[in-house]
């Protein structure tokens, strides 16, 4: 058997606020200095393309309303122009991509929150949608469903992800480790928000923690930062948004490794990007001990059920006797 060893990366940054193109120039800046640096992997953070709704957090729904339109504006489709330089990035520097984008969809008050996969040939393996939006999130964010709860098979081993609070979903995490997960992509946004008592690194880091130790395999986290720029474009709505937006331990990226422990030095708040070395191999001895998809489990006694369908919006017939029989 061959067991991928590799360099991954991943980026601890804020995107331009609202800005597809020079957003996608800053992702494509890094991706060359990882693959530079001998990386075959990168992550980035949630919705990176092109920013995170905090209006939902420190506006009134109404206030917030016309920031909602922007960011429609400038959500975006993996077949729009300005995402073909990311694509082509990956190509180029044979890299393997993870990031997350506001992806627009078919109705005006359709944004959903997707990460991307793109494999090292620039082509877009697989993409998912976040389940459910968090908290305030709902104001922005349509769910997503089944059908993108998914692991794929790349040149350095299968991949999976899922964004920010749905790692907090056990039944999310198994679906991925009953796939064959070795790699984990968790990505976050820094959120400073949070209640007095609710430490967002540490949280970051237990979730981690938890889906490495629990399914035996490696996880990389990217987490977003909140720039002065993102500060500056809300504070005529909010003036005290830097009181509000300025929080110690809000981020929190970084490699976890098959017994739950972190790899290196992890990343609290600054911008960077940080590098760790990948051996799929270390995911066998931890196996021995707790395999929740083999040995260590009871399949006879539990049984997980999951709609894998995409969403039906609307079904047409157009035969009386078919359709009376819904009724």
């Amino acid at each position: 058997m061959d067991f991928k060893k590799f360099k991954a990366a991943t980026v601890q940054t804020s995107p331009v606020f609202l800005n597809v193109e020079k957003t996608v120039e800053k992702a494509i800046t890094f991706i060359k200095e990882a693959s530079q640096n001998g990386a075959q992997l990168i992550a980035f953070p949630e919705v990176f393309v092109a920013g995170y709704p905090y209006w939902n957090w420190i506006m009134t729904p109404v206030q917030g309303s016309k920031w909602y339109e922007k960011l429609y504006k400038c959500s975006v489709k993996t077949d729009d122009e300005a995402m073909q330089p990311l694509f082509q990035a990956a190509k180029d520097n044979n890299i393997h991509i993870v990031i997350g984008i506001n992806e627009r969809g078919d109705s005006y008050g359709e944004i959903y929150n997707t990460n991307l996969i793109i494999d090292n040939n620039g082509i877009l393996i697989g993409k998912h949608r976040k389940l459910v939006p968090t908290w305030a999130e709902k104001l922005t964010w349509t769910s997503g469903d089944g059908s993108s709860l998914k692991v794929y098979n790349t040149e350095i081993g299968p991949i999976g992800t899922l964004a920010c609070g749905e790692n907090t979903n056990t039944l999310a995490r198994f679906t991925l480790l009953s796939q064959g997960e070795l790699i984990h992509i968790a990505n976050y946004i820094s959120l400073p928000v949070a209640p007095p008592d609710y430490n967002m690194a540490e949280a970051i880091k237990i979730r981690a923690a938890a889906h490495s130790f629990e399914g035996k395999l490696f996880t990389i986290v990217s987490c977003s930062t909140i720039s002065k720029e993102i500060m500056e474009a809300l504070k005529e709505d909010v003036p005290n948004v830097e009181e509000l937006l300025t929080r110690k331990n809000s981020a929190f990226s970084g490699f976890i490794g098959p017994n739950g422990a972190v790899i290196g030095e992890p990343l609290i708040d600054e911008e960077v990007m940080v590098y760790a070395d990948i051996d799929l191999e270390k995911c066998i001895q931890p196996k021995q001990m707790h395999d929740i998809l083999g040995h260590y489990n009871r399949f006879d006694i539990f049984d997980l059920r999951v709609n894998v369908a995409p969403t039906r919006k609307i079904t047409f017939v157009d035969n009386h006797e078919e359709f009376n029989k819904r009724l």
